[in-house]
């Protein structure tokens, strides 16, 4: 009875205690922790995004649109330059046909000529001779060589002419004229257009940027000069 009288006393002074001084209950690992935890975690395994990925994109990003813009740029440029040259070509045709057309009167010129004027053979025969030379011209330049002194020896024939009342009468010889002088007014036009397309051509591959562009794939142009007073003034065909 005396040691159950003593178990029961100190039962009662532990359930005192507990409740003088409360046992803490087990702690939970706290979530801030773990969160940390599993932060080094990824870093180690190398899941963390790196901030140099996106600046490295910005950059390729602008490196491609400043190669689009060169190439537009340069093509732009090169068709530009082109299209210049097919003017300069396309107004150095009209100028041939016109020519052509010339050349094709010459011949009934000088037949008419020299019916009136037969002793007058060394001006027959330098237009006779500058025709020549012009049909058998391989170059632009020879061509333009030519063309000029065609028209220097229409001049001289057609002063010559002046000489002969019954030759300015004679109705072919008028015909010819007319049609000469058509023919030398066309010419002049023609070769304002084609001196204008070559000017124009010519300052799109010297001048920048078209210079870079144009490098050695395109050659400068010449375009008509008069080489002399007679040549810059149009034959006189009025009788």
């Amino acid at each position: 009875m005396t040691c159950h009288r003593g178990n029961a006393s100190g039962s009662r002074a532990v359930t005192a205690i507990e409740r003088i001084i409360p046992v803490p209950a087990p702690q939970q690992p706290h979530p801030v922790n773990f969160a940390v935890t599993r932060v080094y975690s990824n870093a180690e395994q190398g899941d963390t995004p790196c901030p140099s990925k996106g600046f490295n994109m910005v950059i390729a990003l602008i490196l491609i649109a400043l190669v689009v813009i060169c190439a537009f740029w340069y093509i732009s440029i090169r068709n530009g330059i082109i299209e210049k040259e097919n003017r300069c070509d396309n107004a150095w045709e009209t100028i041939e046909t016109q020519l052509q057309r010339r050349n094709d009167l010459i011949p009934n010129l000088v037949e008419v000529v020299k019916g009136y004027a037969a002793h007058e053979s060394s001006t027959l025969e330098a237009v006779t001779a500058a025709r020549s030379n012009y049909v058998t011209a391989a170059t632009a330049e020879a061509k333009m060589d030519a063309s000029n002194a065609i028209t220097n020896a229409l001049g001289h024939l057609f002063a010559v002419a002046e000489n002969y009342p019954e030759l300015k009468a004679n109705l072919n010889f008028q015909q010819l004229q007319s049609d000469l002088t058509d023919t030398e007014n066309k010419i002049s036009y023609a070769r304002m257009s084609f001196n204008d397309c070559v000017l124009a051509y010519n300052n799109a591959i010297e001048t920048f940027p078209g210079n870079i562009v144009a490098g050695g794939a395109f050659k400068t142009r010449h375009g008509f000069e008069a080489a002399n007073d007679a040549i810059r003034e149009a034959p006189s065909v009025r009788f």
